[in-house]
């Protein structure tokens, strides 16, 4: 398996990508000056193969595609071959297809994947969410017995609608049973990847407060409308609409989990606060700009180190075991991670001078990406902790 032998239209020299089984170890990844600031991680010490794969569809594929997908979309052939390389099943398990890597490894690929396009890592990182729904789902679930082998193996690419559950007591979608199914009224404010998923994973809020995911074709039908894809500062290449919901029925069997709102925020709000892998990958892909740059190593340098010391701590209490344990300390290196990113990516635009301006600068893109990643993923504590880390600078 290769990946593709096209760099945005100028040929390259097809590699093959190892299988999962074929690793050996002790083979370093390449360490030539535009790949500067790759070393190894302290989560692994010896690259995963899955790293490997990311590293080599990163450099080939992603990041020098990354500046025309800014200006134009995500390309279904970038999530084609991210599912060729196997990162779509990265945690999915290997009975079903997946990789089943550790959740480092997952933190690992989707840096990697963040800091060469962050467009092309967003809406494949939708489709994550739902594969690990479906594996915790109970065995012989119909909807899991349907869906977990195709999403685990990219053979169907999954989105996700279910961030504004997040908002109650507002009830933007409201499910209600209906013909021994259910119904969906309302509105979802954002859904990433309209016209590349093929899936989606819907949840709504019913009168007793209970949450309701379903999963159901992510395309327009009676009860389901798509708005024309949003212009945004940041990230308007992934394709993101909202989707009015006016008696949109889904079977019975393609419920997923029904779970009181309580039980949703509990799980969801610590698993929130912690640092995004994306972030990191952002920031790297800055410094490495920075490296580059007449008279900046010593400021790329000196920023790596205190990215490096908050990577380790934030990823060290990713995998407590509990996650609503060290709350505050969570939330106080997410805000660092994004004080570091935002100096990383300014600094690469204060290093490249005016050219940084300009549409065809990666620099001006990274801080741009910086800024939709302060927001992505936002609940209320993050933004109320953020918000106070700023006032106290």
């Amino acid at each position: 398996m290769a990946v593709s032998s096209v760099r945005c239209g100028l040929p390259v020299r097809s590699r093959a990508l190892p299988p999962f089984t074929s690793y050996t170890n002790g083979v370093p990844p390449d360490r030539h000056p535009a790949r500067a600031g790759r070393e190894n991680s302290p989560m692994t010490t010896t690259p995963h193969p899955l790293v490997t794969r990311a590293r080599r569809l990163a450099d080939d594929l992603l990041a020098p595609c990354a500046q025309r997908v800014d200006q134009e979309e995500v390309p279904a052939s970038h999530l084609d071959a991210v599912r060729r390389a196997g990162l779509l099943g990265v945690s999915a398990p290997e009975e079903y297809g997946g990789a089943g890597a550790p959740d480092a490894v997952a933190r690992e690929v989707a840096e990697i994947l963040a800091g060469a396009c962050c467009s092309t890592w967003f809406v494949q990182t939708q489709h994550h969410t739902p594969v690990r729904m479906l594996t915790k789902a109970e065995a012989g679930t119909p909807v899991r017995e349907r869906l977990l082998r195709p999403l685990a193996t990219g053979e169907l690419l999954s989105g996700i609608a279910y961030a504004h559950v997040r908002a109650f007591p507002r009830v933007p979608v409201r499910a209600t049973a209906e013909r021994g199914g259910w119904r969906f009224d309302g509105t979802v404010p954002w859904y990433t990847g309209w016209g590349l998923n093929d899936v989606m994973l819907l949840a709504g809020v019913t009168d007793g407060a209970e949450v309701v995911f379903a999963f159901t074709g992510a395309r327009e039908k009676p009860g389901l409308r798509a708005s024309p894809p949003m212009r945004l500062a940041a990230l308007t290449a992934a394709r993101t609409v909202s989707l009015d919901l006016d008696g949109l029925w889904v079977p019975e069997d393609r419920v997923v989990l029904r779970t009181p709102r309580e039980e949703f925020a509990r799980v969801d709000v610590p698993r929130s606060t912690n640092a995004s892998p994306a972030v990191f990958g952002v920031a790297r892909a800055a410094l490495r700009l920075l490296d580059e740059a007449p008279g900046a190593r010593d400021a790329a340098r000196a920023l790596r180190e205190r990215l490096d010391e908050v990577r380790g701590r934030a990823y060290a209490l990713a995998e407590h075991p509990v996650a609503h344990e060290h709350v505050a300390e969570r939330l106080a290196l997410r805000t660092r991670a994004y004080d570091l990113m935002r100096a990383a990516t300014t600094a690469a635009v204060v290093a490249g001078g005016g050219r940084a301006t300009g549409l065809d600068s990666p620099a001006q893109r990274l801080a741009r990406e910086g800024m939709f990643l302060l927001v992505q993923g936002q609940t209320a504590p993050v933004r109320e902790a953020h918000l106070a880390a700023l006032a106290a600078l």
